[in-house]
């Protein structure tokens, strides 16, 4: 029996580098996707593991690493769109420049990820797409409105295009993780922030500085790697997972409490001046 095949993108650190080593683990042939390959340790002495130099705003690249990883592997049978950071801030205080790297990055790579890996997997008539959103793509956050956004984008169109593909043998997923305790704060995060702007300093504080980076309750990037091996491999119809007790905990508390009043115990809890 063939080796199954995952491309994964933002496989260099935290739930996309603990999702390559499950499934090389679980015998899965992986092609770990990210910019800076040479600065990464712990992937390319792992057996079933081949590591490529992927920038996921550079179309023309995109394509020949497609290409690359179709010709070393033959066949590829799930591309996991995992790649992504955070602007932080005050929407007021982002320039246009950076708004246009926020939404290359977190949504038209990921359109251009799920374009070039499209006609692949339609003359297989197989083929699952993986789109990471996060608890933030359906509750808007303080100070994250960016993020949030491209988060929300992603969710209505892996929702909409499984319409398309479905017909063509495709399957589309999402995973709707809550914290993960990795270096995605100091790592995966910019803050923005601009003279005269001073009258968001307080909100901003209490929201993004209140609490000790220790205290944060989350998940660890290898609980959220076997929740999404589960979710790859469960063959079930289901689209949307959470990964993670906090995202389960937020989910229910929305869906609870109703929008509205949701939106209102979130300000009062995060900013609440």
């Amino acid at each position: 029996m063939n080796k199954k095949t995952i491309v994964i993108t933002g496989a260099s650190s935290g739930m996309g580098k603990a999702s390559a080593i499950k499934f090389a683990e679980e015998g899965w042939n992986v092609a770990a996707t990210m910019r800076n390959p040479q600065n990464v340790t712990g992937l390319d002495d792992l057996d079933n593991i081949k590591l490529y130099a992927l920038d996921v705003t550079d179309e023309k690249n995109i394509e020949e690493v497609k290409d690359q990883i179709i010709n070393d592997f033959g066949k590829v049978d799930v591309v996991f769109n995992n790649a992504g950071y955070a602007i932080a801030g005050s929407f007021e205080s982002a320039d246009k420049a950076a708004i246009k790297t926020q939404f290359d990055t977190n949504l038209f790579g990921l359109l251009d990820v799920t374009r070039a890996f499209l006609p692949h997997f339609r003359e297989n008539k197989d083929g699952l797409f993986v789109n990471t959103s996060s608890i933030g793509g359906f509750c808007g956050f303080p100070f994250v409105s960016l993020y949030n956004s491209t988060k929300w984008a992603v969710e209505g169109f892996t929702e909409a295009v499984s319409h398309e593909l479905r017909p063509l043998g495709i399957k589309v997923k999402l995973i709707q993780p809550g914290i993960i305790l990795t270096d995605f704060f100091e790592r995966s995060m910019t803050i923005t922030s601009k003279e005269g702007l001073e009258d968001y300093n307080p909100a901003l504080q209490k929201a993004f500085f209140g609490d000790d980076p220790a205290d944060r309750q989350g998940s660890t990037p290898e609980y959220a790697a076997n929740l999404i091996y589960e979710a790859i491999t469960d063959e079930s119809g289901t689209m949307r997972y959470l990964i993670g007790p906090d995202a389960d905990q937020t989910k229910q508390m929305r869906d609870q409490a109703g929008p509205d009043q949701f939106i209102e115990g979130l300000y009062q809890s995060q900013i609440g001046l």
